[in-house]
């Protein structure tokens, strides 16, 4: 006993004990070990004697025993020994020597190290008593040891393998390998979520989101009811931050498409800043009481906010739809910038024709642009006062504005810079002569900053009346449509050109007028960059001629011109479009040619040399002349012009980048490629 004794006490991490019976029973405790544990001890018979291991035959006591002791639970007893056949290494003589020691201690792999090294799983626990900490291990992990020790003891016993408990310790580890997946999909998780939070767009401050969110919806250009519930649905800071940015939501509309409680939603988000309102009510509505009680129900929602209304958009069936919605503008409007109000059934006669209270008390300090359809204000000049869009269309017959009543309007908005005139009836032609002579020394208006100008089925003598008074030094836009005879208007146009008239775009449509005249208004519209003339039976060929070949030592006509429109000239010829697109491509006018020509015509009466020297100075005198060279047309609109063959329209093609004309029709009238 005394050198097994010897042994253990020199074996690193062992607790010297006793010799005696019961302490060896109780070795697993001091020494620490778990539950279910295998232990081998080698020791020679001559440490024992019968006492302490009855159960063991002298014959298995003469030889080195190696003892597996398992213990299982917590009762110490439970103690198992196999005996094993002695290691090829030790031989007889050795083993029963009484002096022989025991086998080397590297034998014992188990206790060469410590514990919580050599068992993986072993975890430390506390004793109740204060103690050294006890240690646990997985009974599946334990008893796969005990067995692959049993096995590779070599003992010829396989009572100890058991496959259910192999089967068990594999579906622990399985359990585990999943928990551990588990925890490593949520680190991940948590590791994309840290990341995110740390992206420079989440580093921005809540200011500046709001403003580039305000810089993306507000100022794109064209409206998109979509883009705002877009960016709300990105993340939940997102949508704070557009919750809490009252400029998304300044944009209210009532309208067959656009309900009460979403208007009422956008009231409450957009806080105080300034509204763009619309009530848009069409014809197409079918029932008119109906229409009525959205129209009264919307009014009463937006009442209050309409002392910070930017602008005011109504567009109502009739009359008495937008005389009950109007008189509920009774508060003021200090913020009011633009105000629309449209009646669709413009010849419709009812008892609601006399105007109704002042609207907004008549305090609008900001009001800067008007348009009015049907609507009769009975043209008070405290509504439409320095304004510098002005859009007046719908009146019939009395409810026409008079050239008075315009000329006293146009007085009171000296910056205006835009002016519309569409769908009135003329003025009585007896009156109109009887203020030709009053005209005469008045004192004109002047525009200085008016930039366009529209006439549209406004009346000739209206029109022509309120050009003759005018001066529109800046003017750079001038349509006019549906008025009979153009050619006095013509005349007012060449007039005011003589001082100043930059104009860039002219479009007459439905008209006639003197082409002579026209074409001496057309030299001095040296700015000219688009020519629309539409369904002008007036234009011929000598237009065209002029545009292409002006006279000797005379400017080009319109050399700036870049888009000419023909639409519905039927009375043009190809040669004379053909030239015009021809001549203006490189500069020169064709007639150079035809003089060569007409002077090598002459070569009986005059020498080669004197022939060529003639022409040479034609050339010379022309490139004296200081005058611009034309630009090339980049677009043309021959539609409707039924004299222009499909293949006169592939040359344009390859001369014009842009030619518009009308599509060929198929049997059944469909549109097919030319």
């Amino acid at each position: 006993m005394s050198s097994w004794s010897n042994s253990i006490q020199h074996a690193p991490g062992l607790v010297p004990i006793s010799t005696d019976t019961a302490s060896f029973h109780y070795f697993a405790v001091l020494v620490g070990l778990g539950p279910h544990l295998s232990v081998r001890l080698t020791f020679t018979h001559k440490e024992f004697s019968d006492n302490h291991w009855p159960s063991l035959s002298r014959s298995a006591r003469d030889d080195t025993t190696t003892i597996i002791a398992d213990r299982r639970g917590s009762k110490l007893p439970d103690v198992t020994a196999a005996f094993l056949t002695r290691p090829s290494s030790v031989s007889s003589s050795t083993s029963s020597s009484p002096t022989s020691p025991p086998p080397p201690y590297e034998a014992i792999h188990f206790l060469s190290q410590p514990v919580s090294q050599c068992i993986p799983g072993f975890v430390p626990t506390p004793s109740a008593n204060g103690g050294p900490p006890r240690r646990r291990e997985n009974s599946a992990l334990s008893m796969t040891r005990y067995n692959v020790d049993h096995s590779l003891s070599g003992g010829s016993s396989t009572s100890g393998v058991s496959i259910p408990h192999l089967r068990e310790a594999l579906d622990s580890l399985d359990t585990q390998m999943a928990s551990l997946l588990n925890q490593r999909q949520e680190l991940e998780s948590h590791l994309d979520q840290v990341v995110r939070s740390q992206s420079p767009i989440h580093r921005i401050p809540e200011e500046l989101l709001s403003s580039i969110f305000v810089a993306g919806v507000c100022n794109i250009g064209e409206d998109d009811p979509l883009l705002v519930a877009t960016l709300m649905l990105v993340c939940r800071y997102w949508r704070d931050v557009a919750i809490d940015t009252p400029e998304l939501w300044a944009d209210i509309c009532v309208s067959p498409h656009d309900s009460l409680e979403k208007a009422h939603r956008k009231l409450a988000r957009s806080k105080s800043v300034p509204l763009d309102i619309t009530i848009n009510f069409t014809p197409r509505v079918d029932n008119s009481s109906g229409a009525m009680e959205s129209i009264i129900h919307a009014m009463d929602l937006i009442r209050p906010a309409l002392w910070r209304a930017r602008s005011f958009r109504l567009s109502v069936p009739n009359k008495p739809q937008a005389h009950a919605a109007l008189l509920r503008c009774k508060e003021e409007a200090p913020y009011l910038e633009s105000l629309c109000i449209r009646v669709f059934h413009s010849m419709q006669e009812d008892q609601y024709s006399s105007p109704c209270l002042p609207l907004f008390k008549g305090h609008t300090p900001r009001l800067r642009s008007c348009s009015f359809t049907s609507f009769n204000f009975n043209w008070d000049r405290r509504v439409v006062s320095n304004l510098r869009v002005l859009q007046l269309g719908g009146y019939w017959n009395g409810s026409s504005p008079s050239v008075d009543t315009l000329l006293d309007i146009l007085r009171g908005c000296p910056g205006l810079e835009e002016l519309a005139l569409r769908n009135m009836s003329d003025v009585d032609p007896e009156t109109c002569v009887s203020l030709e002579h009053e005209f005469m020394s008045t004192k004109v208006v002047k525009l200085p900053r008016l930039t366009k100008a529209s006439f549209y089925y406004a009346g000739i003598m209206r029109t022509r009346m309120l050009l003759s008074q005018i001066s529109f030094p800046a003017l750079e836009s001038l349509d006019f449509c549906y008025l009979d005879n153009l050619t006095p208007v013509l005349e007012h146009l060449r007039q005011q050109s003589l001082t100043s008239l930059p104009l860039k775009y002219l479009r007459i449509e439905s008209s006639f007028l003197n082409e002579p005249k026209f074409i001496i208004l057309l030299r001095r519209l040296t700015s000219l960059v688009t020519l629309e003339l539409v369904d002008v039976e007036d234009i011929t060929c000598f237009l065209l001629k002029n545009l292409s070949s002006p006279p000797v030592a005379h400017p080009w006509v319109c050399p700036k011109l870049d888009r000419l429109n023909l639409d519905g000239c039927t009375a043009l010829e190809w040669d004379a479009l053909r030239g015009l697109v021809e001549s203006r491509l490189s500069g020169r006018p064709p007639q150079l040619s035809s003089a060569s020509t007409a002077v090598a015509s002459r070569s009986s009466f005059v020498s080669t040399a004197s022939a060529s020297a003639h022409i040479h100075a034609l050339s010379l005198s022309r490139s004296a002349t200081p005058t611009m060279q034309p630009r090339r047309l980049s677009s043309i609109d021959v539609t409707r012009c039924h004299q222009i063959s499909k293949e006169m329209v592939q040359w344009l093609k390859m001369y014009v980048r842009d030619v518009r004309c009308e599509p060929a029709k198929g049997i059944w009238g469909e549109s097919i490629l030319p």
